[in-house]
């Protein structure tokens, strides 16, 4: 998709929980090939605040507005760090999306995904890993094995408060948004992330792939950022 970039040139990318801003590296590439200026934070998954400074830290870095994107637990941490003005429209790739006052842990809990609790492990300090046995089927089943097995042993643990914290803004009910559903996602019930977009009115694509479809289908969710780009680029000359 070649990019007449005129308002937004700027993309910002949130990584999940347990994973780090490397696995961005597919779709980066292509929105770098089509012309767009893009970033990638590297939350240190401590605490929901922790995370969303680090986000902020990378969107006061950025010269004009952003598209700002976040995959899985990302999506709660874009909904906070989405608020900054910069910030003209939040993509969310197989993400959460809440609203004020609600959690991640409340929200995933209301329409659970398929991953047995007990694959959930805990570290003695507070932090949460998949079991690396279990990686791969629970959140990697189209990625190459050797490419699973690596990210199985390379994850991030994620601070379970991060989990717990109630998000103080909801920054998609003042800009569009835009959702991918991942439609063999067993962490992130489908059915949940189609609930949580139809309450935003954002513009829903689904892709068939796991819940790391940025990784499996790049392209597809590339072309989902691009799009939220034209759009805001388009409405913006509109309003001129």
């Amino acid at each position: 998709m070649a990019a007449e970039i005129d308002a937004v040139k700027n993309i910002v990318l949130v990584h999940g929980a347990n994973t780090d801003g490397s696995g961005w590296r597919g779709v980066y590439d292509i929105l770098k090939k089509d012309g767009y200026r893009v970033s990638v934070v590297q939350e240190p998954l401590t605490g929901l605040s922790d995370d969303v400074a680090a986000t902020k830290r990378v969107i006061d870095q950025q010269d004009g507005p952003i598209i700002l994107v976040g995959h899985s637990y990302g999506g709660t941490i874009i909904t906070v760090a989405g608020a900054d003005p910069k910030v003209r429209a939040l993509v969310y790739v197989a993400a959460l999306q809440p609203d004020v006052g609600e959690t991640t842990n409340q929200l995933a809990a209301s329409i659970p995904g398929d991953i047995p609790a007990s694959d959930i492990k805990p570290t003695k300090d507070g932090f949460l890993f998949v079991d690396p046995s279990k990686f791969a089927a629970d959140v990697a089943t189209d990625l190459p094995p050797a490419q699973a097995a690596y990210m199985a042993n390379a994850q991030m643990p994620v601070a379970a408060a991060a989990f717990d914290a109630p998000v103080s803004v909801a920054a998609w009910h003042d800009k569009p948004s835009y959702g991918i559903v991942a439609t063999a996602d067993r962490a992130l019930n489908p059915m949940l992330a189609r609930w949580m977009y139809k309450r935003s009115g954002a513009k829903i694509t689904e892709i068939k792939g796991s819940h790391l479809v940025y990784i499996s289908q790049p392209d597809l969710v590339a072309g989902v950022i691009e799009t939220a780009a034209h759009a805001v680029a388009e409405n913006t000359t509109k309003t001129q």
